[in-house]
């Protein structure tokens, strides 16, 4: 996953891409507003981290330079702004979500893991091909390998089908346990086990782990 973030405070920008690329994405990083905005037009991002006031084009201003160009990448603006009056502004133009500073770079990370669920990976396919030779049919969530179904329980098929919503994200064990299972009595050994049974189904690299991050299924 691509973000793009805006933020002229050099101590701030360098914590948050540093923790971003710790969660594994990619982060370019700019402190000029007209070299950010350059950049969403030049390259395809998956998300949008937007400071208000950096020199060049402020972030209100390439927010609403991006919404009159009918690109619908989600955006955070990163904002020490707490009047009322420009949190209303950032949401008419059309962004996303807002983050007040100070914040922790766990809110940061939450924030952008409820943005990619609502905004990033929605699709009116039904079939999502997964590299390198299978598919997944969304309306009867099943799965499939060289168009042969392979035989998943309903709890492999609804991980699986949560893992292909959130392709090229990774997804902490905490929340698999509060969206597969609805946070019932179930160890993570169990959450574990239940990743090993679709590898062996399918191939050891089909969900990817990263240690302390999550798994996830690449796009």
């Amino acid at each position: 996953m691509k973000i793009l973030l805006l933020e002229d405070d050099y101590l701030y920008k360098v914590s948050i891409k540093e923790f971003l690329q710790e969660l594994d994405f990619i982060v370019d990083d700019f402190e000029n507003g007209d070299e950010a905005l350059d950049a969403v037009f030049t390259n395809s991002y998956d998300l949008l981290l937007l400071d208000i006031r950096v020199p060049g084009m402020d972030g209100f201003t390439l927010v609403e330079t991006i919404r009159k160009e009918n690109l619908n990448t989600p955006i955070i603006i990163l904002t020490s702004l707490t009047d009322i009056t420009n949190l209303s502004r950032g949401y008419d133009l059309g962004c996303n979500d807002y983050i007040r500073k100070p914040f922790d770079l766990i809110e940061l990370k939450f924030r952008i893991e409820q943005l990619i669920k609502n905004s990033c990976f929605k699709t009116l396919d039904d079939i999502i091909k997964i590299p390198p030779n299978y598919k997944f049919d969304v309306k009867k969530n099943i799965l499939y390998k060289d168009d042969i179904e392979i035989d998943l329980s309903f709890k492999e098929s609804e991980l699986v089908s949560f893992l292909i919503q959130n392709r090229g994200f990774f997804v902490s064990i905490e929340t698999l346990h509060e969206r597969i299972w609805e946070n019932k009595e179930i160890s993570y050994s169990d959450i574990r086990m239940c990743i090993k049974r679709i590898r062996e189904k399918t191939c050891k690299d089909f969900i990817k782990t990263k240690r302390f991050v999550g798994y996830k299924i690449d796009k």
